[in-house]
């Protein structure tokens, strides 16, 4: 019966680390540091912190204008979900999250689904996103 029940503790453990198995100790720690960081800008509406998280290649290759910017103070987050989590393609790693938006003008409530995609950088020993901000406005 123990055996039966470390077997489990394993199998469960290794279920946890799987997405990301093929990083490091030190670059899980840091990815999820990142995503608490990066989840908590956007469950607060900060995001022009959020937009920080994210590659700097992409965010030169699409640059926000201050409209853009403003365009979210229009909503407010209710909520932010950690759905799943997954190794992607390159050693990225995807989190499913759902988000729960208000439009402040109506108040009205919608859910809406978005998945993150996070590459490491080794020479920045930090990891990025690189799908930039959630679309809120996507079929709108």
């Amino acid at each position: 019966m123990r055996s039966i029940a470390r077997m489990l503790l394993v199998l469960g453990l290794l279920a946890v680390f799987a997405p990301v198995g093929a990083q490091s100790r030190m670059q899980r720690g840091k990815l999820q540091g990142v995503q608490d960081a990066y989840a908590a800008s956007i469950r607060w509406g900060d995001f022009e912190n959020a937009w920080q998280a994210v590659d700097p290649v992409y965010r030169d290759e699409h640059p926000m204008s201050d409209l853009e910017f403003e365009r979210y103070q229009q909503v407010q987050i209710s909520g932010y979900r950690d759905l799943s989590t997954r190794g992607g393609p390159d050693g990225t790693v995807e989190r499913a999250v759902e988000l729960r938006v208000i439009n402040k003008h109506t108040m009205a409530e919608r859910t809406q689904r978005y998945v993150e995609r996070w590459r490491w950088d080794p020479e920045a020993k930090r990891w990025w996103l690189v799908v930039g901000l959630p679309d809120l406005w996507k079929g709108q």
